[in-house]
């Protein structure tokens, strides 16, 4: 006796869709193995709630002056009433910084700004460079050669110098230090989706779409570029990274965040040269940004194994 299950007519059941689900699932799960992953998810979500709830958690503005308000002194040391600071001074948690301001108010505050500034940047880069590799890859010809071209010049000066110089000429400020970021990171993306979709487009699924009528700009966003997201998703998380890093270096030499902007480089270079009498107001927001900038890295290097085509079909690498 054998039973027959009737498939209704009106049910389609698309393959690919149900391979890529299957990979995307074999992912995270493989992604939950990588220690260095858990980590730097576990820090990433810290940073995040601290973000979110940053006017909860930081108890004054960022940028109030407390002159007048309390009895503080300039760059006044950490007063933590558990740890032995007497209970009639005013408790602040790291210290007063220069400008008679709660430093771990500003550091709270500045974790907004930090990951605004790698997100925002990333997502400039990778929309271009995007568009700019994919028209390269799949029109070819002159277009192909020009754009590559442009991204040739834009890789052949140093990065943070070429960064530099386009701050000064747009003028110092958080807006144009992201968008000079965001331009001379954009080649990276533009190489990594081109040299996708030239391994792509003359595969036999692509040809039987085209033989099927598909367009190519169906062809281009529905079976080219989902191939493309792996390396992307590795190499924009890396690259939300480096952004806050250069970032903070720019607004650390007064060409990103202007003051009373409470960002981290900032907060860093206007203090440095109080190293040896107040070692607290340069050890702080340099420690957030390493910890922020180690977080992406290690989640981006758990992302870089557990979507390794290799690991995925069961054979590690040498």
């Amino acid at each position: 006796m054998s039973i027959v299950t009737e498939i209704p007519s009106n049910d389609i059941v698309d393959i690919g869709d149900y391979k890529a689900n299957s990979l995307w699932r074999l992912t995270l799960r493989r992604l939950f193995r990588q220690r260095s992953a858990i980590v730097g998810m576990i820090i990433l979500a810290i940073l995040i709630i601290v973000a979110i709830f940053a006017p909860v958690i930081a108890p004054y503005d960022p940028t109030d002056v407390l002159i007048g308000d309390e009895d503080v002194r300039k760059r006044e040391a950490p007063c933590i009433h558990v740890l032995g600071c007497p209970e009639d001074k005013p408790q602040h948690f790291m210290g007063i910084d220069g400008n008679v301001r709660d430093v771990f108010s500003r550091i709270v505050f500045g974790t907004r700004v930090s990951l605004r500034i790698g997100f925002v940047t990333v997502s400039i880069a990778i929309t271009v460079g995007t568009l700019l590799g994919a028209t390269a890859g799949f029109l070819g010809g002159w277009l192909d050669n020009l754009i590559m071209r442009l991204m040739d010049v834009l890789l052949a000066f140093p990065f943070f110098l070429l960064a530099i110089a386009i701050v000064f000429v747009l003028g110092p400020g958080l807006q144009n230090a992201m968008l000079a970021i965001a331009i001379v990171s954009m080649p990276a993306y533009a190489r990594v989706v081109r040299a996708t979709v030239l391994s792509v487009r003359e595969t036999e699924y692509v040809e039987a779409s085209r033989a099927l009528g598909a367009s190519g700009i169906q062809i281009l966003f529905r079976r080219i570029l989902p191939n493309a997201l792996p390396p992307l998703i590795v190499l924009s998380t890396l690259g939300v990274a480096t952004a806050i890093l250069d970032t903070a270096a720019l607004s650390f030499l007064g060409l990103g965040a202007q003051p009373p902007t409470p960002e981290w480089g900032t907060m860093l270079g206007s203090e440095r040269n109080q190293i040896f009498s107040a070692p607290h107001l340069v050890f702080i927001p340099g420690i957030m940004i390493s910890i922020t900038v180690l977080a992406f890295n290690l989640l981006g290097d758990g992302l870089r194994d557990a979507l390794d085509p290799r690991l995925v079909h069961g054979s590690k690498p040498n």
